[in-house]
């Protein structure tokens, strides 16, 4: 099995700019990267002949209110072939949008969406990016830490 320092050092020797950190917390690796670079790397994680990172199980975002880069992106990996996992974070400040990764696994383009509707952070080149839990017109992204408890009112139109 590749070792999360194997993995770090084919990340470096490609991408030196855009690895940030990682981390192991409950037998959990993960690599916070630059969201710049996060297609490139995305590709490479599923490319390499030593990863084949060949699945996206989950697409989330954290809030973390208060940092200057307020989000992180988390892309939950795994490759079949090593029965392996691994967390990609990419940390983003309000405003900044992440390309998406839509081209890399397919899931991602629902998964987009959800964090895009929730979270408020929009993914560029996305096929389809439009709300898909709340409905068209809804105020606010309801994960988002400074949403209010009770929710925003809305003016429902009903056709």
């Amino acid at each position: 099995m590749v070792t999360l320092e194997q993995i770090l050092d084919g990340l470096r020797g490609r991408f030196s700019f855009a690895v940030l950190g990682s981390a192991t917390f409950r037998g959990q690796d993960s690599i916070t990267v630059d969201a710049s670079a996060i297609v490139a790397i995305c590709q490479y994680l599923r490319d390499e002949e030593a990863l084949l990172f060949d699945m996206l199980t989950d697409l989330t975002a954290v809030d973390y209110l208060g940092r200057p880069k307020r989000f992180e992106v988390v892309y939950n990996l795994y490759s079949f072939k090593q029965n392996r996992r691994l967390r990609l974070k990419a940390p983003l400040a309000d405003g900044e949008t992440v390309s998406t990764v839509e081209g890399v696994w397919k899931a991602a383009n629902w998964l987009e969406r959800e964090v895009y509707d929730l979270m408020g952070i929009t993914f560029t080149g996305h096929s389809d990016l439009r709300r898909i839990m709340t409905w068209d017109g809804y105020e606010g992204h309801p994960l988002r830490k400074d949403f209010p408890l009770c929710g925003i009112p809305q003016k429902a139109v009903y056709r």
